[in-house]
């Protein structure tokens, strides 16, 4: 009986220590192993090992998110219009004691004018010497287009002669102040020339002599 009791104790304490020897070899297990995670851009590995390592190409350190822009939205590309035309028609006149009155000119364009086959305007200018400043402002239209232009301050009409008769040239820059259809928008200057002559400057009196007018430049749209 003695040695059946002894021989039951014995078979439990290789029970309990076959079971820490297995309890123990788990933690050992589980302690030498390790996972670490691999990125490589949008790729993801996890490895797991006594020594884990990233594959070649991967690395521990997580990619940095990158925000995505939409490109910026640019406006309506820029075009220019060259244009090289000369205008024929008539400009009328009315003198008085300080001044003339340029009423109307009314003129068609021959050359590269671009469909603005007609020039319309009117204006003033005191004269004070042989060569003034005038004040004038005019349209060239044709097609549902046009474009305004105002002569500038730089620009000169100029009289061959103290009194009539006598031939005005005009020379200077006529800047583009805005326009319709395919040229809304139209900045730009333009060279002009142009002449035309005076039988008369007595106050009162009017004409309508034959005028010729010279546009040359590039008119600009967004």
């Amino acid at each position: 009986m003695k040695k059946a009791k002894r021989s039951k104790i014995s078979s439990v304490l290789v029970t309990v220590a076959l079971l820490s020897l297995l309890a123990s070899n788990g933690l050992v297990a589980n302690a030498a192993t390790k996972t670490i995670t691999c990125y490589k851009g949008t790729v993801i590995k996890k490895v797991t090992a006594t020594y884990p390592k990233c594959p070649t190409g991967y690395s521990t350190k997580k990619p940095v998110a990158v925000k995505s822009t939409a490109p910026a939205k640019s406006g309506a590309a820029a075009t220019s219009y060259q244009i090289s035309a000369t205008y024929s028609g008539k400009v009328s006149l009315l003198w008085s004691e300080s001044d003339v009155q340029v009423t109307s000119v009314s003129a068609k364009g021959t050359g590269n004018n671009l469909g603005l086959d007609t020039l319309t305007g009117n204006g003033s200018a005191a004269p004070s010497s042989s060569c003034d400043t005038p004040s004038l402002v005019g349209t060239l239209g044709g097609g549902g287009n046009t474009i305004k232009i105002t002569v500038d301050s730089s620009s000169k009409a100029c009289a061959d002669s103290d009194g009539a008769p006598a031939t005005v040239t005009l020379s200077g820059n006529a800047v583009i102040t805005g326009g319709t259809g395919k040229f809304a928008g139209a900045t730009g200057t333009l060279k002009v020339t142009g002449s035309f002559k005076i039988k008369s400057t007595v106050a009162g009196s009017s004409e309508s002599p034959a005028l010729e007018m010279s546009f040359t430049g590039n008119i600009n749209t967004k």
